[in-house]
């Protein structure tokens, strides 16, 4: 069937705590697509008790994000959905990405990047925040491994 393209730039992408949803076939299909770079600014902060990295809604205000692109099934997006807590924390939003490097394109030809280099992405941000989360840092890459100042994630079953 038809396969979506999704945006992640959390504890989704490779090498963070929960990348293997994304591959590992167990809630349905997904393929690595490539590296992008939201087209619009997002503050990405990382917050609450568990240290969660939240994309908050509010284009123009922090930087272009940086993140990974992959191709899901219908089911591997409703598993992502509820994953997500979605729309009640996070919203599925369809936004424009820059591809910045595009793996074995050849093997992918229904999806190609729009002439200007860009791909419509779903993305999970929010719109529910804190007032007091804006005056934290925002980031353009989570990486709480090699960014040693960004707080690190507390894995679910640790909560």
């Amino acid at each position: 069937g038809k396969m979506n393209t999704v945006f992640v730039y959390g504890t989704l992408k490779k090498g963070q705590p929960n990348h293997h949803y994304m591959i590992d076939g167990s809630k349905g299909s997904g393929m690595y697509y490539g590296k992008g770079r939201t087209q619009q600014k997002y503050p990405l902060v990382i917050a609450g008790k568990n240290n969660i990295p939240f994309l908050l809604n509010l284009p123009t205000i922090g930087h272009k994000i940086l993140g990974e692109i992959y191709l899901v099934d219908d089911q591997l997006l409703e598993f992502l959905d509820e994953f997500e807590n979605c729309p009640d924390v996070y919203q599925r939003n369809s936004v424009r990405v820059q591809v910045l490097e595009w793996d074995n394109k050849d093997s992918k030809p229904d999806v190609k990047p729009d002439e200007d280099g860009t791909l419509m992405c779903f993305l999970y941000n929010t719109k529910f925040y804190e007032e007091d989360w804006l005056n934290l840092p925002y980031y353009d890459d989570y990486d709480p491994f090699g960014n040693h100042e960004q707080p690190k994630y507390i894995l679910r079953e640790a909560r």
